[in-house]
Protein backbone atom coordinates (compact mmCIF):
# COMPACT_ATOMS: atom_id res chain seq x y z
CA UNK A 1 0.00 0.00 0.00
CA UNK A 2 1.18 3.33 -0.63
CA UNK A 3 3.23 4.80 2.19
CA UNK A 4 -0.09 7.28 3.13
CA UNK A 5 -3.31 5.39 2.22
CA UNK A 6 -5.06 4.10 4.78
CA UNK A 7 -4.47 0.29 4.58
CA UNK A 8 -2.72 -2.04 6.92
CA UNK A 9 0.40 -0.27 6.05
CA UNK A 10 1.39 2.59 9.11
CA UNK A 11 2.91 5.75 7.48
CA UNK A 12 6.87 5.90 6.29
CA UNK A 13 8.42 8.06 9.24
CA UNK A 14 11.10 5.96 10.69
CA UNK A 15 14.95 4.93 9.28
CA UNK A 16 13.86 1.01 9.93
CA UNK A 17 11.45 -0.77 8.20
CA UNK A 18 9.91 -3.99 9.26
CA UNK A 19 8.54 -6.71 6.55
CA UNK A 20 5.22 -9.23 7.36
CA UNK A 21 8.05 -11.83 7.65
CA UNK A 22 9.55 -10.92 10.94
CA UNK A 23 6.38 -10.26 12.78
CA UNK A 24 3.81 -12.67 10.55
CA UNK A 25 0.79 -13.26 12.09
CA UNK A 26 0.50 -10.26 14.61
CA UNK A 27 -1.99 -7.33 14.33
CA UNK A 28 -0.43 -4.81 11.78
CA UNK A 29 -3.36 -1.79 11.66
CA UNK A 30 -6.68 -1.34 12.27
CA UNK A 31 -9.28 0.53 10.01
CA UNK A 32 -12.38 2.13 10.37
CA UNK A 33 -15.05 2.07 7.79
CA UNK A 34 -17.71 5.22 8.35
CA UNK A 35 -20.37 7.15 6.31
CA UNK A 36 -19.43 10.74 7.60
CA UNK A 37 -15.35 11.91 7.51
CA UNK A 38 -16.13 15.14 8.89
CA UNK A 39 -18.13 13.63 11.89
CA UNK A 40 -15.56 11.07 12.61
CA UNK A 41 -12.88 13.46 12.39
CA UNK A 42 -14.08 15.91 14.89
CA UNK A 43 -15.69 12.44 17.05
CA UNK A 44 -12.02 10.57 17.16
CA UNK A 45 -10.05 14.14 17.50
CA UNK A 46 -12.29 14.64 20.65
CA UNK A 47 -11.98 11.10 22.38
CA UNK A 48 -8.64 10.04 21.24
CA UNK A 49 -6.72 12.80 20.42
CA UNK A 50 -5.77 12.33 16.90
CA UNK A 51 -4.65 14.71 14.42
CA UNK A 52 -5.54 13.51 10.91
CA UNK A 53 -3.66 13.35 7.48
CA UNK A 54 -4.89 13.05 4.19
CA UNK A 55 -3.96 10.57 1.64
CA UNK A 56 -3.38 10.06 -2.15
CA UNK A 57 -6.72 7.59 -2.35
CA UNK A 58 -8.56 10.87 -2.28
CA UNK A 59 -11.12 13.11 -0.28
CA UNK A 60 -12.90 10.52 1.77
CA UNK A 61 -9.75 8.67 3.31
CA UNK A 62 -7.65 9.84 6.39
CA UNK A 63 -4.87 8.83 8.47
CA UNK A 64 -5.04 9.21 11.72
CA UNK A 65 -1.90 10.92 13.97
CA UNK A 66 -1.44 9.99 17.82
CA UNK A 67 1.62 12.28 18.63
CA UNK A 68 2.94 12.16 15.16
CA UNK A 69 2.67 8.20 14.73
CA UNK A 70 0.40 6.90 12.38
CA UNK A 71 -2.45 4.86 14.26
CA UNK A 72 -4.95 3.87 12.19
CA UNK A 73 -6.97 4.02 8.54
CA UNK A 74 -10.21 6.14 8.24
CA UNK A 75 -12.60 5.07 4.83
CA UNK A 76 -15.61 7.36 4.66
CA UNK A 77 -17.29 4.94 2.13
CA UNK A 78 -19.68 2.63 4.21
CA UNK A 79 -22.87 4.18 2.13
CA UNK A 80 -21.10 4.77 -1.00
CA UNK A 81 -19.62 1.25 -1.12
CA UNK A 82 -22.37 -0.35 0.85
CA UNK A 83 -20.04 -1.55 3.22
CA UNK A 84 -20.53 -1.95 7.33
CA UNK A 85 -19.50 0.41 9.95
CA UNK A 86 -16.79 -1.39 11.41
CA UNK A 87 -13.51 -1.33 12.58
CA UNK A 88 -11.30 -3.83 11.33
CA UNK A 89 -7.90 -5.40 12.24
CA UNK A 90 -5.60 -6.53 9.68
CA UNK A 91 -2.17 -9.48 10.34
CA UNK A 92 0.81 -9.36 9.10
CA UNK A 93 1.32 -12.76 6.74
CA UNK A 94 4.28 -13.91 4.39
CA UNK A 95 2.20 -14.69 1.75
CA UNK A 96 -1.34 -13.61 1.16
CA UNK A 97 -2.79 -15.47 -1.38
CA UNK A 98 -1.23 -18.57 0.31
CA UNK A 99 -3.43 -17.08 3.75
CA UNK A 100 -6.52 -16.64 1.63
CA UNK A 101 -6.55 -19.96 0.63
CA UNK A 102 -5.50 -21.51 3.76
CA UNK A 103 -9.00 -19.15 4.99
CA UNK A 104 -11.07 -20.55 2.41
CA UNK A 105 -9.93 -24.36 2.54
CA UNK A 106 -11.01 -24.05 6.30
CA UNK A 107 -14.66 -22.47 5.74
CA UNK A 108 -13.70 -18.90 5.49
CA UNK A 109 -14.88 -16.37 2.82
CA UNK A 110 -12.55 -14.14 0.79
CA UNK A 111 -14.23 -10.54 0.40
CA UNK A 112 -11.58 -8.50 -1.30
CA UNK A 113 -8.32 -9.11 -2.75
CA UNK A 114 -5.20 -9.90 -2.54
CA UNK A 115 -5.36 -6.68 -3.81
CA UNK A 116 -1.77 -5.10 -4.56
CA UNK A 117 -0.91 -1.68 -2.97
CA UNK A 118 3.01 -1.34 -3.13
CA UNK A 119 4.69 -1.79 -1.28
CA UNK A 120 2.72 -4.65 -0.22
CA UNK A 121 -0.99 -6.28 -0.72
CA UNK A 122 -3.97 -6.62 0.97
CA UNK A 123 -7.19 -8.50 1.36
CA UNK A 124 -10.41 -8.71 3.61
CA UNK A 125 -11.47 -12.08 4.95
CA UNK A 126 -14.34 -13.25 6.87
CA UNK A 127 -13.88 -16.30 9.37
CA UNK A 128 -15.76 -19.20 9.49
CA UNK A 129 -18.36 -17.71 12.12
CA UNK A 130 -18.33 -14.00 10.24
CA UNK A 131 -15.89 -12.14 12.06
CA UNK A 132 -14.47 -9.53 9.72
CA UNK A 133 -10.64 -9.09 9.68
CA UNK A 134 -7.79 -8.16 7.31
CA UNK A 135 -4.31 -9.51 6.19
CA UNK A 136 -1.26 -7.43 4.81
CA UNK A 137 1.76 -8.90 3.09
CA UNK A 138 4.75 -6.77 2.77
CA UNK A 139 7.18 -4.14 3.94
CA UNK A 140 5.02 -2.32 7.90
CA UNK A 141 6.71 1.04 6.63
CA UNK A 142 6.06 3.37 9.82
CA UNK A 143 8.49 1.33 13.06
CA UNK A 144 5.94 -1.37 14.42
CA UNK A 145 7.52 -1.41 17.58
CA UNK A 146 6.32 2.56 17.39
CA UNK A 147 2.72 1.71 16.00
CA UNK A 148 2.07 -0.83 18.65
CA UNK A 149 2.51 1.26 21.72
CA UNK A 150 0.75 4.54 20.03
CA UNK A 151 -1.96 2.73 17.99
CA UNK A 152 -4.24 -0.57 19.08
CA UNK A 153 -3.23 -2.23 22.50
CA UNK A 154 -4.58 -5.07 21.32
CA UNK A 155 -7.91 -6.88 19.72
CA UNK A 156 -10.49 -9.35 20.95
CA UNK A 157 -12.49 -11.85 19.67
CA UNK A 158 -15.76 -12.14 20.72
CA UNK A 159 -17.23 -15.18 19.08
CA UNK A 160 -18.99 -18.22 19.78
CA UNK A 161 -16.10 -21.18 20.09
CA UNK A 162 -13.01 -19.84 21.17
CA UNK A 163 -11.47 -22.66 21.12
CA UNK A 164 -12.41 -23.43 17.50
CA UNK A 165 -11.96 -19.42 16.14
CA UNK A 166 -8.03 -20.16 17.90
CA UNK A 167 -7.72 -22.78 15.33
CA UNK A 168 -8.85 -21.57 12.50
CA UNK A 169 -6.85 -18.07 12.86
CA UNK A 170 -3.41 -20.39 14.02
CA UNK A 171 -3.85 -22.44 10.96
CA UNK A 172 -4.47 -19.13 8.40
CA UNK A 173 -1.84 -16.92 9.95
CA UNK A 174 0.69 -19.08 11.31
CA UNK A 175 0.07 -19.18 14.85
CA UNK A 176 2.34 -21.51 17.16
CA UNK A 177 4.05 -22.78 14.35
CA UNK A 178 7.34 -23.87 14.52
CA UNK A 179 8.73 -20.97 12.09
CA UNK A 180 10.95 -18.82 13.49
CA UNK A 181 9.24 -15.57 14.52
CA UNK A 182 5.47 -17.02 15.14
CA UNK A 183 3.07 -15.64 17.49
CA UNK A 184 2.26 -17.80 20.59
CA UNK A 185 -1.11 -19.00 21.68
CA UNK A 186 -1.70 -19.75 25.47
CA UNK A 187 -4.57 -19.82 27.79
CA UNK A 188 -5.03 -17.24 30.32
CA UNK A 189 -8.53 -16.68 32.40
CA UNK A 190 -11.00 -19.00 29.79
CA UNK A 191 -9.40 -16.34 27.00
CA UNK A 192 -7.10 -17.80 24.16
CA UNK A 193 -4.11 -14.86 24.39
CA UNK A 194 -1.75 -13.95 21.31
CA UNK A 195 1.33 -13.15 21.97
CA UNK A 196 3.94 -11.51 19.51
CA UNK A 197 7.64 -11.20 20.88
CA UNK A 198 6.21 -11.42 24.50
CA UNK A 199 3.76 -9.06 24.63
CA UNK A 200 -0.19 -10.12 24.72
CA UNK A 201 -1.63 -8.42 21.07
CA UNK A 202 -5.15 -10.20 20.90
CA UNK A 203 -7.35 -12.34 22.66
CA UNK A 204 -10.28 -14.13 21.70
CA UNK A 205 -12.98 -15.10 24.08
CA UNK A 206 -16.17 -16.93 24.60
CA UNK A 207 -16.52 -17.40 27.54
CA UNK A 208 -14.82 -20.23 29.78
CA UNK A 209 -12.99 -22.10 27.11
CA UNK A 210 -13.95 -25.37 28.14
CA UNK A 211 -18.20 -23.88 27.41
CA UNK A 212 -20.52 -25.19 24.50
CA UNK A 213 -20.92 -22.19 21.81
CA UNK A 214 -22.66 -19.42 22.59
CA UNK A 215 -25.36 -19.19 19.79
CA UNK A 216 -26.31 -15.87 20.48
CA UNK A 217 -22.79 -13.96 20.06
CA UNK A 218 -22.26 -12.05 16.99
CA UNK A 219 -18.44 -12.89 16.12
CA UNK A 220 -16.56 -9.50 15.52
CA UNK A 221 -13.02 -8.24 16.54
CA UNK A 222 -13.50 -5.28 19.17
CA UNK A 223 -10.47 -2.86 18.91
CA UNK A 224 -8.89 -1.46 22.43
CA UNK A 225 -7.42 1.83 22.60
CA UNK A 226 -4.56 2.34 25.44
CA UNK A 227 -6.45 5.67 27.15
CA UNK A 228 -4.67 8.13 30.17
CA UNK A 229 -8.93 8.64 31.46
CA UNK A 230 -11.46 6.22 30.65
CA UNK A 231 -14.24 8.52 31.95
CA UNK A 232 -12.89 12.01 30.53
CA UNK A 233 -13.03 9.65 26.78
CA UNK A 234 -16.48 8.55 27.76
CA UNK A 235 -17.86 11.71 28.44
CA UNK A 236 -16.27 13.14 25.35
CA UNK A 237 -17.93 10.31 23.55
CA UNK A 238 -21.48 11.21 24.24
CA UNK A 239 -20.93 14.83 24.01
CA UNK A 240 -19.92 14.67 20.51
CA UNK A 241 -22.65 12.18 19.44
CA UNK A 242 -21.67 8.96 20.38
CA UNK A 243 -22.82 6.31 23.24
CA UNK A 244 -21.48 4.32 25.87
CA UNK A 245 -22.52 0.97 25.24
CA UNK A 246 -20.78 -0.24 29.12
CA UNK A 247 -18.81 1.62 31.62
CA UNK A 248 -15.80 0.39 34.16
CA UNK A 249 -12.83 2.28 36.21
CA UNK A 250 -10.78 0.83 33.88
CA UNK A 251 -12.47 -0.12 30.64
CA UNK A 252 -15.44 1.29 28.38
CA UNK A 253 -16.99 0.09 25.37
CA UNK A 254 -17.72 2.65 23.48
CA UNK A 255 -20.09 3.43 20.27
CA UNK A 256 -19.12 6.17 17.68
CA UNK A 257 -21.72 8.38 15.92
CA UNK A 258 -21.70 5.95 12.74
CA UNK A 259 -22.35 3.10 15.13
CA UNK A 260 -18.46 1.99 15.05
CA UNK A 261 -17.60 0.30 18.65
CA UNK A 262 -14.57 0.50 19.72
CA UNK A 263 -13.11 -0.07 23.68
CA UNK A 264 -10.88 2.31 25.68
CA UNK A 265 -8.88 0.77 28.21
CA UNK A 266 -6.33 2.21 30.82
CA UNK A 267 -2.58 1.20 30.90
CA UNK A 268 -1.39 -1.66 32.10
CA UNK A 269 -3.80 -3.82 30.13
CA UNK A 270 -2.45 -7.35 30.29
CA UNK A 271 0.16 -9.37 31.73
Amino acid sequence: MNNDTPAPCPAKRQREVISTDSVFGAPCWVSLTSRDLRTTEDFYSAVLGWRWRSVRLGDHFRIALADGVPVAGIAAVASMWQMAVAWTPYFAVQNADEAVARARERGGTPAVGPLSFPPGRAALLADRDGAIFGIWEGQLVSNWEIWRQAAPTYIRLHTRDAFDSAIFYGEVLGWASERQGCCEVEYVGGEVVLRSRGDAVARIDSGAVEAAPDPTVRPHWQVHFAVGDVGECARAAEKHGGSVLQEKDTEAVLRDPDGAQFTVTVRPLLP
